[in-house]
Parts: C-alpha cells; sequence; structure tokens
C-alpha cells in the first residue's frame, strides 16, 4: 500500500515538473504577446464588418488577455501608461459592441503605439539599471525606420547591447544610441502615419484613415516628453490637443476639423527632431542633400523635350533625387532654423517648387533656376564644416550607398540595386576619381571597372546587376570593390613624394600625347602629294588651335576645377562624338577621292582630274578638316589638362610642370620619328598603313566614347553576359563587353570596310564602262 501511495507520489511530481516544463517552454515574447494583441484587434476588425459584434468583443477580450501578460513589467517603470493601455483596451470592447469600426480602428492604432511606448521605457530602464538581459528581450518590441532609397534601417540599439554584453560599449553610451535610434524610427514612423492618413482621405478610406491617426497621436505621446524639453510644457499640451482633435475629426467624420488639425500639426512638428544629429550625420545628410538637388535638374532635362516627357525613366528619377533631398532637408531642418529660419522656410518651399514643376512638365530652364537659388541658399545656410566634410569623406560615403545597394540586392530589388550602383559611382566620379587617377592610375582602373565590368576575372557590379546574378555573387562583387576602395583610399592619405608626382605627370602626358601624335600621323599621312598638301594645311592649323586651346584649358581649369571637375567626361564625349563623326566622313573621303583614284592607281594621270581638279580648297573642306585637327588634339589635351589639376594640388606646379617637360620631350621624340618614317616609306604601303590605322583610332575612339557616355547616364548599360574583357583591353582600345559598346564598334568597323569595299566596287564599274567605251571611240575616230 504504502509502495502504492509512493507510486502515485513520483507520478504526481513527474506531472508537476512536465506541466512546468510546458509552461516555460511556452512562454512568449514582448514582441509575439504585442503582435497577438494587434492580430486580436484586426480579427475583431473584421468581424465588425461582416456584423458579428459578438465574435468582435471576444476578439478584443482575448486582446486584453495577451495584454495581462505584458501588464506587470510595463507597470513597474510607468504604471500609468498600463492603465492608459487598459482604459484603450476598454474602449476597444465598447467599440466591438456597439458596431463602431472606425472608433475600434482609431484605438487599434493607439493601443499599438502604446505597447511600443511601454516597451521603450523598459529597455531604457533595464539599461539603467543594467538589466542587459531585459533590454535585450524587449527591444524585440519595436518598429524600424523603413528602408529607402536614401536610408536603411536602423540597426544602432540592437548593435548597442549587443556590444554592452560583449564588453565593447559602455552603459551611457549603449542608452544613447538605443535611445536615440528609437526616437529617430518612432518619428520618422509618426510622419509615415500621418502622410498614410493624408493619402486615405484622399482616397475615402475612412478606417485606414482613423488607425492611422490613432498611430500619430500614439507616436507623438511616445515623443512627448522630448518635445517638451525642447519647446516646453505648454507647446507639448498644444501639440497633445491638436493630435487628439485629428484622432477624433477621423472618428467622426468631420473634414473641415481634421484639415485644421492637420495644419496646426503641420506647424507644431515644423522643426522638431527627437533625435538630434550627430556633427558628423548632419556633415553627411548635408552632403546628400547638395549632391542629390544637383542631380535633379540633369535627370530631369533628359526627360523632357518641348515640354513634353520622352523619357519616364529620367522624370523619377529626378523625383526620386528630389525625395532624397527632402529627406535630407527635413532631418537638417531643426539645426538649421536655428541658423537662419528665413532662409531654411525658402529652401523648404522651393523644394515643394521643384516637386510641381517636374510634375507639370516645366521647362528645365525654369526647374534649373528654382535649384540654383535652393544651392545659392543652401551655400549661405549650411555652416562650413558640414559642407568641407562631405568633400573629405567620399569614401564614407560611398560605402553608405553601397550597403544600400547591398540590403536591395539581398531583397531581390535589382532596379533599387542599380540605382545605388550609379548613385556610388557619381559620387566617386564627383569627388576622388581625379585625383586617384593623378596619384595611382591602376587603382582608378581597378575601381571604375569594379563598377562597370569587371577586373582580373571579377565580375563588375553592372554585368552583375545587368543580369540579376545570384546575391552571393553580387555581393562578392560588392566586396571586392570595397577592397579597391580601401586600398585607393589608403593611396590618397599617404603624402606622394616629388619624384612620384613627376614621374606620374610625365606618364599622363605622354600617353595622352601619343595618341594626339598616333591620330595626327594617321591624317596627314595620307596627304602627300603636292595637290594634298592643301589638305594638310587645315588640319595642322586645327591641332595648333588645339594646343593653344589646351594652354587657355589649363589656366581656367587651374583657378575654377571643383567647377570643371564633375563636366569633365560629358565635354570629353561632346568633342569625342564631333571628332568621330569628322573621322567618319574623312576615312569616306579617302577612300573615294584620295586613296583609289589617287596613290593606289599609280599615280595615274587622271588624278588631277579626279582629285586635283579643284584648284583651291572649299571653306567647307577647310572647316571640316580644322574641326578634325582640332578635336583629334584638343580632346587629349582636354584630358590630360584634367588629370594634372590632382597632382597641382598635391605638389605644386612646378612640381607637375617638371613632368610635363619630361612627357613632353618623349612626345616630341616619338613625334619626330614617327613624320619621318612617313618620308621614307613607300606611298602604298604608307596609306595601307595609315588606313589601317585610321581604322583602328576610329574603332578606339568609338569605343572609349559609348564607355564615358554610359558613364554619365547618356546611354544604357546592357552587359553581355558570359564575356569577359581584360581591362587592358579597354584601355587601349576601347573594348567593353556591352552591346551598346561593341555593337556600335562594329558598326564603325563595318563603315569603313564597307566604305573600302564600295570605293572598289565603283572603280571597278568605272574601269569596266571605260573598256566598254574605249572600241566604239577608237571606231569613231
Amino acid at each position: 500500500m504504502k509502495f502504492r501511495h509512493i507510486t502515485i507520489f513520483i507520478l504526481c511530481c513527474f506531472a508537476l515538473l512536465f506541466g512546468a516544463g510546458i509552461t516555460i517552454g511556452q512562454e512568449q515574447s514582448p514582441r509575439t504577446l504585442a503582435e497577438n494583441v494587434r492580430q486580436a484587434l484586426f480579427d475583431a476588425q473584421g468581424m465588425l464588418l461582416s456584423g458579428d459584434t459578438g465574435s468582435a468583443a471576444q476578439a478584443t477580450a482575448a486582446a486584453r488577455a495577451d495584454f495581462e501578460s505584458l501588464r506587470p513589467i510595463i507597470a513597474q517603470v510607468d504604471p500609468t501608461l498600463t492603465g492608459q493601455i487598459a482604459n484603450y483596451l476598454d474602449g476597444a470592447e465598447t467599440a466591438a459592441s456597439e458596431g463602431d469600426t472606425l472608433a475600434l480602428a482609431g484605438l487599434r492604432g493607439r493601443i499599438w503605439s502604446a505597447l511600443l511606448h511601454g516597451s521603450a521605457l523598459v529597455v531604457f530602464d533595464a539599461l539603467e539599471s543594467g538589466d542587459v538581459e531585459t533590454a535585450q528581450r524587449w527591444l524585440t518590441l519595436r518598429d524600424y525606420r523603413p528602408s529607402t532609397r536614401f536610408s536603411r534601417p536602423g540597426a544602432n540599439a540592437t548593435l548597442a547591447v549587443s556590444g554592452l554584453i560583449a564588453g565593447e560599449v559602455t552603459r551611457e553610451d549603449a542608452l544613447a544610441a538605443v535611445t536615440a535610434d528609437l526616437y529617430d524610427s518612432y518619428q520618422t514612423q509618426l510622419n509615415m502615419a500621418l502622410n498614410d492618413a493624408d493619402q486615405a482621405a484622399a482616397r475615402q478610406f475612412t478606417m485606414r484613415r482613423a488607425e492611422e491617426t490613432g498611430l500619430a497621436a500614439g507616436y507623438f505621446t511616445l515623443l512627448a516628453g522630448t518635445y517638451g524639453e525642447q519647446y516646453g510644457d505648454d507647446k507639448q499640451a498644444e501639440a497633445s490637443a491638436a493630435f487628439e482633435a485629428l484622432e477624433y475629426a477621423a472618428i467622426r467624420g468631420d473634414e473641415a476639423a481634421y484639415s485644421a488639425a492637420r495644419a496646426g500639426i503641420d506647424a507644431i512638428l515644423t522643426g522638431f527632431r527627437a533625435a538630434p544629429l550627430s556633427d558628423e550625420e548632419a556633415a553627411r545628410r548635408a552632403g546628400q542633400l547638395l549632391r542629390f538637388i544637383s542631380l535633379v535638374p540633369i535627370e530631369y532635362e533628359r526627360g523632357v523635350r518641348n515640354g513634353e516627357v520622352i523619357n519616364d525613366i529620367e522624370i523619377q528619377e529626378a523625383l526620386t533625387f528630389r525625395e532624397g533631398a527632402v529627406a535630407a532637408f527635413i532631418d537638417l531642418q531643426s539645426a538649421l532654423l536655428e541658423i537662419n529660419p528665413e532662409i531654411t522656410i525658402r529652401v523648404g518651399e522651393a523644394l515643394s517648387l521643384a516637386e510641381t514643376q517636374i510634375r507639370d512638365v516645366a521647362e528645365p530652364a525654369e526647374l534649373q533656376t528654382n535649384i540654383s537659388a535652393i544651392q545659392s541658399d543652401l551655400a549661405a545656410l549650411l555652416p562650413s564644416e558640414w559642407q568641407e566634410a562631405n568633400a573629405a569623406s567620399d569614401v564614407d560615403v560611398i560605402y553608405s550607398v553601397l550597403d544600400t545597394l547591398e540590403g536591395a540586392a539581398r531583397q531581390g530589388e535589382y532596379t533599387l540595386a542599380e540605382s545605388s550602383r550609379l548613385e556610388a559611382y557619381a559620387l566617386l566620379e564627383m569627388g576622388m576619381e581625379q585625383r586617384l587617377r593623378g596619384f595611382a592610375p591602376e587603382l582608378a582602373a581597378r575601381v571604375e571597372s569594379l563598377f562597370w565590368q569587371g577586373y582580373e576575372g571579377q565580375d563588375g557590379l553592372a554585368t552583375l546587376l545587368g543580369t540579376r546574378a545570384p546575391v552571393d555573387e553580387v555581393l562578392a562583387g560588392i566586396g571586392a570593390l570595397r577592397a579597391a576602395l580601401a586600398d585607393s583610399q589608403e593611396a590618397l592619405g599617404v603624402g606622394s613624394a616629388p619624384a612620384a608626382i613627376i614621374g606620374n605627370a610625365a606618364i599622363i602626358v605622354f600617353r595622352e600625347g601619343l595618341e594626339a601624335v598616333l591620330i595626327l600621323a594617321s591624317l596627314l599621312a595620307s596627304l602627300r602629294t603636292t595637290e594634298e598638301r592643301q589638305f594638310r594645311r587645315p588640319i595642322i592649323m586645327g591641332a595648333v588651335f588645339a594646343l593653344g586651346a589646351t594652354l587657355i584649358t589649363w589656366v581656367i581649369a587651374h583657378s575654377l576645377l571643383q567647377i570643371m571637375l564633375p563636366l569633365g567626361e560629358k565635354l570629353e564625349v561632346v568633342v569625342s562624338l564631333i571628332a568621330i563623326g569628322v573621322l567618319l566622313l574623312i576615312t569616306n573621303w579617302f577612300f573615294h577621292k584620295v586613296y583609289w583614284t589617287g596613290w593606289m592607281a599609280n599615280f595615274h594621270q587622271r588624278k588631277k582630274r579626279l582629285i586635283g581638279g579643284i584648284a583651291v580648297i572649299t571653306i567647307s573642306q577647310s572647316l571640316g578638316l580644322i574641326t578634325l585637327g582640332f578635336t583629334s588634339i584638343y580632346r587629349e589635351g582636354f584630358e590630360t589638362v584634367l588629370f594634372l589639376q590632382s597632382l597641382v594640388l598635391d605638389a605644386g606646379l612646378w612640381t607637375v610642370i617638371q613632368g610635363v617637360l619630361l612627357g613632353g620631350i618623349g612626345v616630341v621624340i616619338v613625334g619626330f620619328i614617327t613624320f619621318s618614317l612617313q618620308v621614307r616609306l613607300p606611298y602604298k604601303k604608307m596609306l595601307i598603313v595609315t588606313g589601317v590605322m585610321i581604322g583602328v583610332v576610329l574603332v578606339t575612339m568609338v569605343g572609349h566614347t559609348t564607355q564615358a557616355m554610359q558613364a554619365v547616364g547618356w546611354m544604357p548599360v546592357t552587359p553581355i553576359p558570359g564575356l569577359q574583357i581584360p581591362y587592358w583591353m579597354g584601355q587601349w582600345f576601347g573594348f567593353y563587353p556591352t552591346i551598346q559598346g561593341l555593337g556600335l564598334q562594329v558598326f564603325a568597323a563595318v563603315f569603313v570596310i564597307g566604305s573600302y569595299f564600295l570605293a572598289e566596287y565603283q572603280q571597278k564599274i568605272k574601269r569596266q564602262h571605260t573598256r566598254k567605251s574605249a572600241p566604239a571611240a577608237v571606231q569613231k575616230a
């Protein structure tokens, strides 16, 4: 009997332990319990829509049961808040029983934001008391700042708590980071709730508007203490009353009261920032504001012509860049209002006007005038250290954009990722690229290639995103680019010896000068006879003008460096397009009027009649040849001037001039040898060689110009999957694995070769016609 009692006792103990284990195992996190509350209230809303008030009331009761599990911990830090939540739940049960869907929707928003408020207070209290485990557990119950193209979700709070656990962060620093992260997130959520409420009102979604106004009111309650610290208790009470009025108007459907309350809230929130930016963050946002606003008119002008939209994507980009500028401006607004309220308000109004101008398809000049006024005001408004920090931290800003790119790629948003890639490349181009080309040309080539087609077996981001490569491959590409940027940052941070500067300048001048000599020699070599010498003079005149223009450009660039650098590639594109067009015409002219009817015909006596019949060169031919000589040389001169400016900034003018003189001597030697050999070579062979040289130069110029047009956004980028071309082939011959680049190069080659065969065919027909007509003429004689 005793054994039986002992057995029953043991079984009861096991049952109690097992039940306790289940209870422990089933203990739910604060996040889960809060989500249960929100879901139960959502279910109640659905039941009310179907007319089932009884089930709706039961759902609200279930929400209360889950809240009771959260209540004790929140009550320890703020019992008043738990009482408010209980009152909200009472109101929800009443609304469910009475079938008041709008009241229930508003209370659902209030209850959720109040739970977030309670979680934040628990986290703050736990960190102050050193209870890191509780802080980490309750931190899961929060809302995040939504990820956009211009910002990413804040994880500073989570990282701070993790650092505190690891002993890497002090308690004070962790609390400050968590507070700033949560307040920043909830202020963003507050603004989003207000915007969503306005959109719901416009669409007459009354239930959605009621819920969003409840959320907005709750978010402001969470931030009200900070608002009171900044503006005083009276302003805080006024703001809280405005939110209550907004919530009440939404529930009652009073449109006039809603509009009035909404306008009052906008005024109340102007300049308010719950978590003030650090100096570093303010400088970063100021840099974004300046960059984004400068891109708006550029994108807009590409998408509009004669008052009509010709490219929707460009218009969307203009709107998106404006949105980025507005986001940065809002973050800075509170600080800017303290500096100069009048200018700050004017900038805000001008940013709003820019959106109206874009959507109304205004003339690009009107938008540019508005943007120029904004830029002028910002130059006077923003502290100088913010503007200086932007120029000095290009790599850090590029890293932040690459973070956005990485997040977009992980989510499969390849279009967003491509936009971030272009933004990061624009930062590189406007900032450190020119200096990097001067100090470390190999690193410049590596970084640029990783942005586009790839480098030494690693596909570039343009290729990876264009082909929608797997995420792992995209992340590998980002990693390679980060490593290249880190090496570049290190290279730019180390002072260069004068000898290195002289060597770099000499290499730049020699390489660009060698290209100029090649083009000039190719053109002049085909104009050898006395009759053709008249065609050489305009080309030489154009080259001389180009040298003079290069010197003038040097002076201008030296004094206006910051203005000219961003326009460098665009101006190069324009000059290159002119040179290509003229080169195509002159190539065709060579084949048809000089090559086949002149020297290749063994100096036949009919040459004077065919090409020498023009005793004096025409004005149009002179202008065309002068333009050809000018654009062929000035393109290289302009590019050289831009590259050398970064060296001047680092080592001084005299050091760079030494390198220029050294490189120039090399160019003169090569030029002398080239032109001397032209005289000694046989005409036929020389013409064949120059014909091939002209074709190679043309194809190379087309490849480089196409790549430059893609870099400035004037032409799309369509990578050829699986095709990898070494970078040196792109550097020397303009070969890049894109459909546009190779396609246009093939077209240029076909044009040159086609001109050759067309000229040959025409000469063949002409010879046959001559042979047929000869016997008749003899017979007639």
